[in-house]
């Protein structure tokens, strides 16, 4: 059938365009991200442990319903709040919200300048409780916290941003702990953009360790960390709490004097071959100027191909594996940086364009929160093939599935695309999100 509004392309005669397609989304994908959300009971604990210090007495929007929008669009790749205008009468967020029309633009910037310093500490409640819901479906063995710094670029004159010197541009310096086996992110906080990379992580790490202590005694913890965290608190924190650490430590004249037997071995092992690789290993016990007792020392001294320099790591730690171990240990914290860059590219954690640094604190939470729900989903429940995928692939993948809108008088039916490619992973993933046993509280 042919309508006067078709428009025929001239390229082709036989292929005409209109916008009579009626009701119809790109996202039918955040159903099964939806379905995950309720039947963890994660909508209703937000509904219940969120609100801002709102002064109006009732508001079409509500504070929990804003921060589920916030999440929603921050799954689909919708980081800024402009986009929601765009998505006002999408059929699948009006779905998944329960709403005829989501909150607008200004709307939703209104919500962001509300958060203060009591929804700072709310986020950290919720992020504890959501961490119980989802080890009463899968409970670790163990905890690797990897902690590290990073920077959120920042483009204005932000609250407290600044110039960091060893990022070489303008922004904000948080501190980050990921779970080097699950990729959950424990904790970010936000700090000025000119603190050095230690600074304040004794604070910052202790609630996490009594959180694991209290909630999940049972746990084994283990923590690294560079050289930018080889504090002495942060050693005593760890030892008289039962975590398992090992923290890099820079150079320096009495280590280098302290490892001088393993450069006398690799000289040795090395004076007949220059060119191939060569490495040794040792141990020690080193005393810094700062630290109450002395502490078990790994050193790897190597000898790169082609290169006569010999190459010096030197890890303090209080585990009792060999030197290999422990160097092999530590070198996997290097997957960290895949974690902060998904967290970056993949859930815009650079967002921090208000001008309130706890405005920013607080957005930075939010996009924390949509991190770990999306990390949860994808572990817990999409096909075992797929949960190595980054975000952006299942996306791609899952998300961006096309979808018409058929509504009757009692049911709302979505027809997604026929020639999806991942329709049996959708399936599945569908399958075992109702194999869920969800956490009553």
């Amino acid at each position: 059938m042919i309508s006067i509004n078709d428009t025929i392309l001239e390229s082709n005669k036989k292929l005409r365009i209109n916008f009579d397609g009626g009701d119809l989304s790109s996202d039918a994908g955040l159903l099964l991200l939806n379905e995950f959300i309720n039947k963890m009971g994660f909508d209703k604990l937000l509904e219940r442990m969120f609100r801002t210090n709102d002064s109006a007495g009732t508001r079409q929007h509500k504070d929990d319903e804003n921060l589920l929008q916030v999440i929603f669009q921050t799954f689909a790749a919708y980081f800024t709040d402009d986009c929601a205008d765009e998505l006002t009468e999408d059929p699948v967020f009006t779905s998944i919200l329960n709403k005829e029309a989501l909150a607008s633009q200004p709307t939703l910037s209104r919500f962001f300048n509300r958060m203060d310093a009591d929804t700072l500490a709310q986020f950290d409640d919720i992020s504890r409780e959501l961490r119980r819901k989802v080890y009463f479906q899968e409970r670790p063995d163990m905890i690797l916290m990897d902690l590290d710094s990073t920077l959120l670029t920042t483009y204005g004159k932000q609250e407290n941003e600044g110039f960091n010197y060893h990022y070489q541009a303008h922004g904000y310096h948080p501190l980050v702990c990921y779970d080097a086996l699950t990729n959950d992110l424990l904790k970010i906080q936000l700090r000025k953009g000119t603190v050095s990379s230690g600074d304040g992580v004794v604070e910052f790490t202790k609630p996490l360790v009594d959180e694991y202590q209290n909630d999940y005694p049972d746990i084994s913890l283990f923590l690294r960390g560079d050289s930018g965290f080889a504090i002495p608190g942060l050693y005593e924190l760890c030892e008289t709490n039962g975590v398992s650490y090992a923290i890099r430590l820079k150079e320096n004249a009495i280590l280098r004097k302290l490892s001088s037997e393993l450069d006398a071995e690799l000289s040795d092992m090395t004076k007949d071959n220059i060119t191939d690789y060569a490495v040794v290993y040792g141990e020690f016990y080193y005393k810094a100027g700062s630290w109450g007792y002395p502490r078990r020392v790994i050193c790897k001294v190597e000898k790169p191909v082609n290169q006569m320099v010999f190459m010096h790591s030197f890890i303090v730690t209080n585990m009792d594996l060999s030197p290999e171990q422990i160097i092999m240990f530590y070198r996997n914290r290097g997957h960290m940086e895949n974690f902060i860059k998904e967290s970056k590219n993949g859930f815009d954690f650079a967002d921090v364009s208000s001008r309130s640094e706890i405005v920013n604190a607080n957005r930075v939470q939010v996009r924390a929160l949509a991190y770990n729900l999306f990390n949860w989903f994808r572990r817990l429940v999409l096909p075992e093939s797929m949960r190595k995928n980054m975000v952006d692939t299942l996306r791609l993948k899952l998300m961006k599935v096309a979808a018409r809108v058929i509504r009757t008088g009692r049911r709302v039916i979505f027809k997604l695309c026929s020639s999806c490619p991942y329709k049996t992973a959708f399936y599945q993933t569908l399958e075992n999100i109702r194999w869920l046993i969800p956490q009553f509280t």
